[in-house]
C-alpha cells in the first residue's frame, strides 16, 4: 500500500507541475493544478514533506501584505521561502504552490513556507498542514454575502486554531476578537500599538462591533481607540482586557514617517495605521522565529510591496495615487479615507464601484453605508467624483454625508472619469477602488500618461 501511495503521489505531483507550466504559458489559474492533483490523490497534502518553519497568515485585512513582508524578512536572512504570493489562499491554491516547489517524491525544497490562508478555509488547510506559527491580523466586517459577521468568522478561525495545539499563535492584542483566540493557550505572541497622536477616545467607525464584551456580553470599555474596534479595551464585569504584548509599536511619527518596534526604528513608505499593524505583525513573527531584530527592521523600512494597495500613476501630466480598498469591507475604505484626510493635498478623489465581488455575483451595496465617508470633510479635497456602475448607489450614500465645501459629481463612465483626471491643470488626484476594478481603472489611466503616448 505504501508503494502504491508513492506512485499516486508521484503522478499527482507530475500532473500538477504540467498544469502549472501550462497555466504560466497562457497566464491563467493558480488553483486548478492543485484541485486536479487533489482529485488524483486526496492525501497529497498529508504526504508532502514540509520544512520545519511553516508560517500561516490569516485575518480580514492585511493577509497578503503581511505574508509578503514576512517573506522579505526571511529572504534577506538567507533563507529560501515558498509562498502563495498569487493570493490563492484556499486549499487548492495551497496545493498548487506546494506542488510547484516539491520534488516528485513530495519534499518541499524551500527552507520556509509562508501561507496566506482564507480565514474561513484555514481549518481545512490545517487538517493536513500544521503551521509552526499562525498569524491573525484582525477580524472585521467583511464580505457580508459570505462572512456574515466578525464573530461568525471568529468561530470558523477558532476551529482552525483548535487543530494546531502546538503552534505559536501570533495575535493582534488590540483586536478584542482576535486576542480571544489566545485564551487558555500557552504559546501566544501578541503584537500591539501604543497610544499615538491619531488615537482617539471614540471609534472612527459608524458602528461598534465590540460595544459589548465578547466573553461575558456586558458593556465594553476602551481607554483609547486606534480605529474601528482596535485599541486598549477592558471589561469591568469579567476582567477581559487587552493582553500584554510581546512586540509593540512604541512610537509612531506620522509626519516624519517612521515607527519604533522593540527599540528598532522603521521608516514608512505608507504612513497608514493598518500598514503599521501589518509591519508589526511581520516583525513579531519574524523575531519570534529567530531572525535578528535589527535586520528585520532594515528589511521592513520603506518596503514597497508588489501586492501593494498603493500605486503611483499619472493621468496626462497629473500625478495620482491609486488606493486599493476591499469592497464589502468598511475598515479597508476607512483607512484609505484617513490617509487622504491627513495628506492635506488639494486633490480630486475618484471613488469607483464598478463591480462588487470577483467571486460572488451580487449587486448588494448596503456595505457602502458602513463606510465613514463623512471623515473626508477633514481633507483638503477640491472635488469628489463618484464613478462606475454603482455610482448612483454611492451618490445616495453621499446625500447624507453633507460634504459642505467639497463638490460631489456623479460620473458613471470610467473613460470620462479618466479623461477628466487627465485634463491639463487639474493637478493631483486620488482614485479609491478595489482589486476587482483595479485593472480596468489602471489601464484607462495609464493609457493617458505621457509614456503611453
Amino acid at each position: 500500500m505504501r508503494f502504491f501511495n508513492k506512485i499516486r503521489l508521484f503522478i499527482s505531483v507530475l500532473a500538477g507541475k504540467i498544469l502549472i507550466f501550462a497555466g504560466r504559458l497562457i497566464n491563467r489559474g493558480t488553483s486548478l493544478p492543485g484541485e486536479i492533483a487533489l482529485k488524483l490523490y486526496p492525501a497529497l497534502l498529508s504526504d508532502i514533506r514540509l520544512p520545519e518553519l511553516v508560517i500561516a497568515v490569516s485575518g480580514s485585512n492585511g493577509k497578503t501584505s503581511t505574508a509578503e513582508m514576512i517573506t522579505a524578512a526571511f529572504t534577506r536572512s538567507g533563507k529560501t521561502v515558498l509562498t502563495n504570493k498569487e493570493g490563492s489562499n484556499q486549499i487548492a491554491g495551497a496545493a498548487t504552490v506546494l506542488i510547484s516547489n516539491s520534488t516528485f517524491g513530495g519534499k518541499i525544497k524551500s527552507d520556509v513556507l509562508v501561507l496566506e490562508c482564507d480565514e474561513r478555509y484555514a481549518k481545512y488547510i490545517f487538517e493536513v498542514i500544521k503551521p509552526s506559527h499562525f498569524v491573525v491580523t484582525n477580524l472585521y466586517r467583511d464580505q457580508l454575502t459570505r462572512n456574515g459577521h466578525p464573530f461568525f468568522v471568529f468561530d470558523r478561525i477558532r476551529e482552525a486554531v483548535e487543530l494546531i495545539p502546538n503552534a505559536n499563535l501570533v495575535l493582534n492584542a488590540d483586536d478584542p476578537i482576535v486576542s480571544l483566540l489566545g485564551k487558555d493557550r500557552d504559546k501566544v505572541i501578541y503584537f500591539s500599538m501604543d497610544k499615538n497622536e491619531r488615537s482617539s477616545d471614540k471609534t472612527d467607525s459608524v458602528y461598534e462591533d465590540c460595544a459589548y464584551c465578547p466573553v461575558c456580553g456586558e458593556k465594553f470599555s476602551y481607554n483609547f481607540y486606534h480605529y474601528a474596534h482596535l485599541g486598549d479595551y477592558f471589561c469591568s464585569s469579567c476582567g477581559y482586557k487587552r493582553p500584554i504584548p510581546s512586540y509593540t509599536v512604541e512610537s509612531a511619527d506620522f509626519e516624519n514617517k517612521n515607527i519604533c518596534i522593540a527599540g528598532e526604528k522603521i521608516s514608512l513608505a505608507f504612513e497608514s495605521r493598518y500598514n503599521i499593524y501589518n509591519i508589526c505583525a511581520a516583525f513579531a513573527v519574524s523575531a519570534a522565529a529567530g531572525l535578528n531584530k535589527k535586520e528585520i527592521a532594515e528589511t521592513l523600512s520603506d518596503i514597497v510591496l508588489k501586492s501593494g494597495r498603493l500605486v503611483r500613476l499619472k493621468a496626462g501630466e497629473n500625478s495620482g495615487l491609486l488606493l486599493i480598498s476591499k469592497h464589502e469591507n468598511s475598515v479597508s475604505y476607512n483607512q484609505n479615507i484617513e490617509y487622504i484626510s491627513h495628506s492635506k493635498k488639494n486633490a480630486a478623489l475618484a471613488i469607483i464601484v464598478d463591480s462588487i465581488s470577483r467571486k460572488y455575483y451580487t449587486s448588494e451595496t448596503g456595505w457602502l453605508w458602513d463606510i465613514a465617508f463623512e471623515n473626508l470633510k477633514k481633507s483638503s479635497l477640491k472635488e469628489i467624483l463618484l464613478c462606475g456602475k454603482y455610482a448612483h448607489d454611492l451618490a445616495m450614500r453621499f446625500e447624507i454625508s453633507d460634504m459642505e465645501d467639497i463638490p460631489v459629481k456623479v460620473i458613471p463612465d470610467l473613460d470620462k472619469m479618466a479623461a477628466k483626471l487627465s485634463e491639463q491643470g487639474n493637478g493631483d488626484f486620488y482614485i479609491m477602488t478595489c482589486f476587482s476594478d483595479k485593472d480596468k481603472v489602471f489601464s484607462r489611466i495609464t493609457a493617458l500618461s505621457p509614456k503611453a503616448k
